[in-house]
């Protein structure tokens, strides 16, 4: 079987499955979980084997004519290199891994079914959009993917914030969507083709015309799809769907997909310098400012929601200064520790019965009541703080590392501005970064207080997935950085001592820190009595979460509204902390910018319809009406009055004439 059959089986097979798994989720619903899993995992073996044939070389290109669209076709084209077929091995993998866990953690769930095809349709878009070498079709999977968002977030639809944040992340996805469509119109204009390899051509032969402003269109919609500032408000919110999602949509898909597709079109980015100094400035407030509010919230997964949009401005900033394996790199061991994060953190919320870290605080023996999850998560969060040698190190490194270069002068592809922005950004957020790790890790399993509710061992499923998932967690980072640049253009990924001293050095320093403010506020709160958290009733996981989402006020109402004495966050940020849990009043900006103004317009509108246009459409009708009542009033059947109305009308004409006459 050739390569090109094999990548196009890749996304059809979990499509396949979604189709199955929908027609057959009612008449047999014993099917439903073996067509969940079993697509998915044999599109993760086949995207393994598109990998090891392509290895790194000469890309893999295949293309056939959907339909002739006059001067710019549509074709369904097929552009796979080094850094896309291990972007597929990355997707396959962690939506198997999600589609393995959901098997125990949704097991209960009377909407299973149709959670699975929407992940397996979820995954075939994804993948879609890895391998498309068209950009109209790759703007099919862009979209699926953002329908599939919507229907999975609001899983949990009978309460009111899951519903409120599918509808959410819909739009806000869709208002960068709009731009972007009209970049690639006016991207395939210029370039005459809508092929990537026909693009990628014209871009290198100087022949587009408006780079500046096609590169600022597609970057609105990026920013959407990939949770950027200003455009990240949605990802947060979108944690009321399942821990699953979360770590699909996390890890691999949704957001992961603007960042592949500004590496796929990095030389489109690089012909304008104002375009590469916009995305670094949109790198660095990415990611110090959801540093700051992840330090700040109570929700643990809105924690872990904030850091993927950090994470992904290490991604944006590293190709804001030109290197796109740097931040396919990240792309890749990001995936693996997040997806890591958020079924560890679904274990969690399921013994805790809660997801705040407030309330998780308060619990003793959190850690020994899910020890898979514990030891897993604290690889997880150690790789996410950067710490040597787990594979978030080398990543995170390798992108400041791509802004040293641009600083020192070893790359001309990003203007210096660019680079100082990401490097100073990007220490500053690593600070960070291991500070809301290590206050996470500290509020969730080092509780003082009355015993954890004990919901006994996790299914096998869930505990098989995370141990799968630490592996890479752990030593991919060493390994890659050495192999990784045969694929990458032969860019260097190594660490560079500089950056390594010092982003080393200020993780350490931050982690530090939090746990000697963790240590004073622990000391100054009042211990909790015995007794006083109640435990959780048993049930499944999904149920469970979805209560806690329900019950959770803080996470999804005002975050600010259940302080914690115990929370070292508060210390550290102090009068910021505040702001920090609303994620800087963002949204109550957007709502004042935007919602109030719409929803003022549509009042008007209605007023306008009711009052003023369904007023005249009245009056049209009562009008007639009403001259039909007149009529019938002088219809008596008196024929003395008919015939004294004629001889008085006659004699109120003849002297009209008499006077008429007179007159003339």
């Amino acid at each position: 079987m050739t390569t090109t059959t094999l990548a196009v089986l890749v996304p059809l097979l979990p499509f396949l499955g979604a189709a199955a798994g929908l027609l057959l989720g009612r008449t047999a619903p014993g099917f439903v979980r073996p067509l969940a899993v079993l697509p998915t995992l044999a599109a993760l073996v086949l995207a393994v084997l598109v990998a090891v044939r392509q290895d790194g070389g000469r890309a893999v290109n295949a293309a056939t004519e959907l339909t002739p669209t006059g001067s710019v076709p549509v074709e369904l084209a097929l552009h796979i290199d080094g850094f896309a077929a291990l972007v597929a091995v990355l997707v396959g993998l962690v939506a198997t891994c999600v589609q393995i866990y959901s098997t125990g953690y949704l097991r209960d769930d009377p909407r299973y079914s149709s959670y699975a095809a929407l992940v397996s349709l979820f995954t075939s878009a994804m993948l879609l959009v890895v391998y498309s070498g068209d950009l109209m079709v790759l703007l099919v999977g862009w979209e699926i993917m953002g329908i599939c968002s919507y229907f999975l977030v609001g899983h949990y639809w009978e309460t009111p914030e899951a519903r409120a944040a599918s509808l959410k992340a819909f739009l806000v996805t869709k208002l960068g969507d709009v731009p972007f469509l009209i970049g690639l119109f006016a991207l395939a204009g210029d370039a005459g083709s809508f092929r990537v390899t026909k693009v990628l051509g014209a871009v290198a032969s100087g022949g587009l015309d408006h780079p500046t402003l096609i590169a600022l269109l597609l970057l609105a919609g990026v920013a959407g799809k990939s949770a950027q500032f200003p455009l990240h408000t949605w990802l947060p919110d979108a944690m009321a769907g399942p821990t699953p999602v979360s770590a699909l949509i996390h890890a691999a898909t949704m957001v992961a997909a603007g960042v592949y597709f500004v590496a796929r079109l990095l030389p489109l980015f690089e012909a304008s310098r104002a375009a590469m100094v916009v995305l670094a400035v949109m790198a660095a407030v990415t990611m110090v400012g959801s540093a700051l509010a992840a330090l700040a919230q109570d929700d643990i997964k809105r924690v872990l929601a904030y850091s993927t949009i950090g994470q992904l401005g290490y991604m944006t900033g590293a190709l804001a200064v030109g290197d796109r394996g740097a931040a396919v790199f990240h792309l890749l061991s990001h995936g693996a520790f997040k997806a890591l994060l958020f079924l560890a953190a679904g274990a969690v919320i399921h013994a805790a019965g809660t997801n705040s870290l407030a309330a998780m605080s308060r619990m003793r023996n959190l850690r020994a009541r899910v020890p898979d999850a514990y030891w897993t998560m604290t690889v997880a969060l150690l790789a996410l703080a950067a710490i040597p040698p787990f594979s978030g190190f080398f990543s995170k490194e390798s992108v400041l590392g791509a802004a040293e270069h641009v600083l020192t002068g070893h790359t001309e592809h990003a203007p210096g501005a660019a680079g100082w922005t990401v490097l100073v950004a990007g220490l500053i957020t690593a600070l960070l970064t291991a500070a809301y790790a290590t206050r996470l890790w500290l509020l969730a399993f080092r509780g003082r207080g009355a015993d954890a509710p004990d919901h006994g061992r996790q299914p096998v499923p869930m505990t098989t997935v995370l141990w799968v998932l630490a592996v890479p967690s752990l030593a991919f980072g060493g390994l890659a950085f050495r192999l990784l640049p045969d694929w990458f253009d032969g860019a260097d990924l190594a660490p560079t001592l500089t950056t390594s001293v010092l982003g080393t050095g200020v993780a350490l320093a931050g982690g530090i820190v939090t746990y000697a403010a963790w240590r004073h506020t622990t000391a100054l709160a009042p211990r909790v009595p015995m007794g006083a958290v109640a435990a959780h009733p048993e049930g499944d996981a999904a149920q469970v979460e979805a209560e806690a989402i329900a019950s959770h006020t803080p996470a999804y109402g005002d975050v600010a509204s259940a302080p914690d004495p115990a929370d070292p966050g508060r210390l550290l940020l102090g009068p910021l902390h505040r702001h920090a849990a609303t994620g800087f009043h963002l949204d109550a900006v957007y709502s004042a910018l935007f919602v109030r103004p719409v929803r003022g317009a549509a009042s008007l509108v209605r007023f306008l319809d009711r009052e003023v246009v369904d007023t005249y459409v009245r009056g049209a009708g009562a009008l007639p009406r009403w001259l039909g009542i007149a009529v019938r009033r002088a219809q008596t059947g008196n024929v003395q009055t008919y015939v004294s109305a004629l001889l008085a009308g006659t004699v109120v004409l003849a002297v009209a004439v008499v006077l008429v006459a007179t007159g003339a």
